[in-house]
Parts: C-alpha cells; sequence; structure tokens
C-alpha cells in the first residue's frame, strides 16, 4: 500500500544515496559558496563531488554556507501536500543554522493552506550523520507502523539520546569558526593536540577535552561511546568524515572489536558541515544514556 507521508530532512544530514533510497526520504540541499562558486550540496554530488570540495580546501579557498530560506520549504512541502500526502520534516539543529526556523515559519504557513494535512516539523538538535542517524531511527519507527505523530514524537524524545563525538586534524578550521582560539590554534598544531567535541543538548558544537595525536583523538571516539552507549550490540552505528575514510575505517573496526556493534554505516562529512570543521574531520554517531 502505497504511504500517504513522507518524510523530509536536508543534506546536512550526511545521508548517501543508497541511505536515502533505503530510507524513501525527500532531502533539501542546501547551498555552498567555495572559491567563489555556489552549488546545492545533493546526496548524489550532482553539482560538485565531495572530494573535490575537500581538495579545494586543503588548497587554501574559503567556504561559507547558507540556510535554507521559508520560499524553499514552501516549494518543496507543497509538492507533497498537492499529492495527498502528509508531511515530517526532521531539520538541522537551530543551534547551528536557521535552516529549522524556516522550516517551521513555511509549514505553519501551509497548515493554514491545507487544513486537511499534516505538516509536522522537528528540530533535531543534530548535525551530519548525527541527524542522519535520527532520520533512520525515526524511519524504523514508521516502517514497524508508528503513526507520524508517534513517529514525530519518537524523534523528539531520542533526539538529547543521539551521541555526536567529534575529531579534527588541523585546528585552522575551528579557529575560523570561533570554536577555539588563535593561540589554542597554534599550540595545538605545534604539539599535535587534537580536540574531542560533541554536540551539546542545544545542539551546539563543544570543545570537550584534547587527546594527543590522531590514533588517540580517534580511540577517545571509541572511549566516549564505550561509557553511554544503550545496548551497542543491537545499534546501527555512524561515521562521517571529512575525506579521511581510512581513519574512518580504523574506527569502525575499533568500534566492532570492543563493542561488537552489527552494523556501521559510513560517510562522508559533507560540504555544509565540512565547510566549518574540514578536512580530516571524523565523527562517531550512536544512541547513549545522555549526549
Amino acid at each position: 500500500m502505497e504511504k500517504n507521508y513522507v518524510v523530509m530532512t536536508d543534506s546536512s544530514a550526511d545521508l548517501n544515496p543508497a541511505l536515502e533510497q533505503e530510507l524513501g526520504v525527500d532531502i533539501i540541499p542546501l547551498s555552498v559558496n567555495c572559491g567563489g562558486r555556489t552549488f546545492l550540496d545533493y546526496p548524489d554530488e550532482r553539482e560538485i563531488k565531495t572530494s573535490e570540495f575537500y581538495g579545494m580546501l586543503r588548497s587554501g579557498a574559503n567556504a561559507k554556507t547558507a540556510a535554507a530560506n521559508v520560499e524553499t520549504f514552501l516549494t518543496a512541502m507543497s509538492r507533497h501536500l498537492e499529492q495527498g500526502k502528509d508531511v515530517l520534516y526532521l531539520g538541522f539543529s537551530s543551534g547551528l543554522s536557521s535552516t529549522y526556523s524556516a522550516s517551521e515559519i513555511a509549514a505553519q504557513e501551509l497548515r493554514e493552506r491545507y487544513p486537511e494535512r499534516k505538516v509536522l516539523t522537528v528540530d533535531t538538535l543534530c548535525a551530519s550523520m548525527g541527524q542522519g542517524l535520527l532520520v533512520w531511527l525515526t524511519v524504523q519507527e514508521l516502517k514497524h507502523g508508528a503513526t507520524l505523530e508517534e513517529a514525530a514524537r519518537y524523534a523528539e524524545d531520542n533526539r538529547l539520546h543521539l551521541c555526536h563525538w567529534f575529531t579534527v586534524d588541523d585546528l585552522f578550521f575551528l579557529k575560523r569558526g570561533g570554536r577555539v582560539s588563535a593561540a589554542t590554534a597554534l599550540v595545538g598544531s605545534a604539539l599535535g593536540i587534537k580536540p574531542v567535541l560533541h554536540v551539546d543538548n542545544e545542539g551546539h558544537l563543544i570543545n570537550v577535552s584534547k587527546a594527543r595525536g590522531r590514533k588517540n583523538s580517534i580511540l577517545a571516539l571509541v572511549d566516549r561511546m564505550e561509557r553511554s552507549a544503550i545496548e551497542p550490540e543491537k545499534q546501527t552505528v555512524f561515521i562521517s568524515h571529512g575525506d579521511c575514510l581510512a581513519d574512518a575505517e580504523f574506527l569502525a573496526q575499533e568500534v566492532r572489536r570492543r563493542l561488537h556493534v552489527p552494523r556501521i554505516e559510513i560517510n562522508y562529512v559533507g560540504p555544509v558541515i565540512g565547510a566549518h570543521s574540514g578536512p580530516g574531520t571524523l565523527a562517531l554517531f550512536f544512541l547513549g544514556t545522555e549526549r
């Protein structure tokens, strides 16, 4: 039987085309400007290859991102509403972007325009494949018979259990975004100090601790998961990387070895997040007792 609803998210969720197809979601591409060129961040990389984007960053290009505006959401959502489908949008953290705010303004207008339809929005307070994992988990609820309202409530109830742990290889991008001071970046780079960061309960990226050297910073992510993961042997875990696939595979190997996770999905940190975190970013996402 055909679904009478559609789940929407945006490209900051970093879902690859295979996951997009598996979940049957509609992904709104966000805008990125890099090296004087503006493009939309589609999962299938139709406007720019993610590896090319990271090559531009490594060559010194500046990158800026733009939130989706109200008109984008009006157009995207009304397309489904006109087909007689309800909409559930799971959006990029309001702590990092105004994209979710635009979606809610559009949703309010569309509820009045289509009173017979449901238009639900959830601020995931998540980013990158943390957002993607919450989308994945919410779709599983729908596949198991949840109503659209129940699925939205599931996302709201579990978003603060969606743990985001990051490390970066180059402190320059965090310095440029104001996440670390210029002095911290200079000293950290000289001494090989790598930050360990997470997304907090307000959806902001927070610097938590430091590790000496790349390998130790990667293992610190697994340590964090070991402390708080809920039944990791039953979980699907997502890992995203800033054009450092070998490191992502090492992280996945350690997660499997230590925590016996049955399924791990790996994908790029896309241009929307990568513009601020830079090449060498590595992130681990899972369900835990708390963020």
